[in-house]
């Protein structure tokens, strides 16, 4: 299945993961508006979809304010006649652990990210309903939101609120045809190239090698456009009955995340005092604790970065 005559909006699409996924959208057929808040960036990327034969138009305008989803959205209908996907990719980083942290980094990775889901989302739906031939809005998540990452009390914050705005939306879309899925990326971008335990695979990459199987298959992680091919099937019909899902992706490898379910549950006759929770805890309830942060296999000794 192609996307030949869809039409899809991809935020922060100037570069890394957001123009992999609208170079993909385009190679598969689909129109695409490209968004970035760098002019540079949007007029260059628009210029590599159409030197491969695509079709575009740019979006230069920060996501987050009502003002520029409508201004995406009436830049599809206006130059394309009509929106088929949405890809809510744009975001900014702050990273500081919690105690110094201030208001401003805090509130802009939360307008950007969660914000600019809600607003970029509200106004494609808006449109997608009233043309009544159903869509596809697919938000990008992190494993951040999914498990937690020192230092990034906002981000994780803005990741988990988009998954819980996903699995509501795909209730609330449901009968209109609409579709809503979160993309949780794993991928050798700006941000991984600055974490030491990935130096070697972004320096491969870099260099134009194949990146090693360690962290394709062990650990799932991969380029850009190993993520691409997932955001481009959800916005397929090929993915009509695909809604309401976490979906990891990076590298050699795809997973489908569970939603929140309950570990362990337990009853007791008048409820959970104080002190039957101090001498059931450590009997009852311990061993269902859950880990937080992510989990990575000791780094193999010839990918260690070398130490000065």
């Amino acid at each position: 299945m192609s996307l030949d005559g869809k039409v899809a909006i991809v935020t922060g699409s100037g570069r890394g993961l957001g123009l992999a996924y609208a170079q993909e959208l385009a190679r598969r057929g689909a129109h695409v508006v490209v968004n970035d808040v760098d002019a540079d960036a949007t007029a260059e990327a628009v210029a590599t979809i159409e030197a491969s034969g695509g079709r575009a138009v740019g979006v230069t305008a920060p996501v987050g304010p009502t003002e520029t989803a409508k201004e995406l959205v009436d830049t599809a209908l206006a130059a394309f006649g009509r929106l088929d996907a949405l890809v809510t990719n744009a975001g900014v980083l702050r990273d500081t652990v919690l105690w110094k942290m201030s208001d401003d980094d805090f509130d802009t990775v939360v307008t950007v990210h969660l914000r600019g889901t809600f607003t970029t989302v509200r106004e494609a739906v808006r449109h997608m309903r009233q043309a009544g031939e159903g869509g596809r809005i697919i938000c990008i998540g992190s494993p951040t939101g999914q498990r937690g990452t020192f230092g990034q009390t906002n981000y994780a914050a803005a990741k988990a609120g988009i998954v819980g705005m996903v699995r509501t939306w795909a209730l609330e879309l449901k009968r209109a045809g609409i579709t809503a899925n979160t993309v949780v990326p794993v991928a050798a971008t700006a941000m991984t190239a600055t974490v030491p335990y990935f130096a070697a695979a972004v320096r491969a990459e870099a260099d134009g090698e194949p990146m090693p199987a360690f962290f394709r298959h062990d650990l799932g992680f991969g380029t850009v456009d190993d993520v691409a091919g997932l955001v481009a099937f959800l916005a397929s019909d090929a993915a009509a009955k695909v809604t309401g899902q976490v979906i990891g992706v990076g590298g050699d490898r795809l997973q489908i995340w569970t939603h929140p379910e309950a570990a362990l549950t337990a009853y007791r006759e008048g409820g959970w005092t104080y002190d039957a929770l101090v001498e059931a805890w450590p009997t009852t309830f311990d061993g269902a604790t859950q880990s937080v942060g992510e989990r990575f296999p000791e780094l193999p000794a010839r990918f260690q970065p070398a130490t000065p």
